[in-house]
């Protein structure tokens, strides 16, 4: 017998999202030898603001979410047609470094990963890796990062400790740091506090919001209440394709296909 629940409390909004497009997508299929993982993806989605994906459990949020620095190029057998444009550019023209892309557009993980390194050195991996050696610049780059991720005050005065020192939310906000010190426009979050306690999870939502002024935020979630309270624009999705896409406001109060609605109030997924 199916349950149902109310739809999640949306955040209230001041204004309508109406940012530029930074991320376009057209036709887009993906498949991993023959299973056809996504299916003509149409969808924009606007700069400097977030964007979450929502829906059930293999239904393709994250395989879209790993196409946009392609990162399903590690999967051997994986084919891609239409087009993935970001900022103007086709990312799978085969012009494109991919190196330079991943240092545009930044991933944060499920799970925390930092290297086995020190704080300061988990930071500044990325600097260095793209060709900055002068210490001064570094150390500049490592506190603004910590202090982007909101770590810096906890972590300032022991820099030099082992990144395996911090608890599991500072270590993911330390993955954050380490992603955004290399300057990316993009930000993609896989399900970033699903392994993290409440107190943790907030900071990290509360982070999101003040980067998106800087940053456009693209995360994967299977909570929706979250979805509902930090994101600007919502996407669902079901078994492999966009069923809906829009403000969150009104996604979460007024879906305009049946499976949305469903989907949202528990009747499904």
């Amino acid at each position: 017998m199916s349950t149902t629940t109310a739809a999640p409390q949306v955040k209230e909004t001041t204004k309508a999202v109406d940012f530029k497009t930074i991320i376009d997508i057209k036709d887009m299929d993906l498949y991993y030898g023959t299973y056809h993982a996504l299916k003509k993806v149409n969808l924009t989605i606007p700069e400097k603001a977030v964007t979450a994906f929502i829906g059930p459990s293999g239904c393709g949020k994250s395989t879209l979410l790993r196409t946009l620095n392609r990162m399903n190029d590690m999967i051997p057998n994986t084919r891609i047609e239409g087009l993935v444009d970001i900022a103007g550019t086709d990312i799978y023209s085969n012009e494109v470094d991919v190196e330079t892309l991943r240092k545009k557009v930044g991933m944060v993980f499920q799970q925390a990963n930092p290297f086995p390194k020190s704080i300061y050195d988990n930071v500044a991996y990325g600097p260095r890796l793209h060709g900055t050696t002068n210490k001064a610049q570094l150390d500049e780059i490592v506190e603004q990062s910590l202090k982007q991720a909101a770590l810096w005050n906890e972590v300032k005065d022991f820099l030099k400790r082992s990144a395996f020192s911090l608890s599991g939310g500072q270590q993911q906000r330390l993955c954050i740091a380490r992603a955004l010190a290399v300057n990316p426009e993009i930000l993609l979050m896989d399900e970033a506090t699903s392994a993290l306690d409440p107190i943790s999870t907030l900071k990290i939502e509360e982070l999101t919001q003040e980067l998106k002024s800087k940053y456009t935020i693209v995360m994967v979630t299977h909570n929706m209440h979250q979805a509902a309270r930090i994101s600007d624009q919502t996407v669902f999705f079901l078994n492999g394709e966009v069923v809906e896409f829009d403000q969150t406001d009104k996604l979460f109060s007024n879906p305009s296909d049946k499976r949305t609605e469903d989907y949202i109030t528990g009747r499904f997924g």
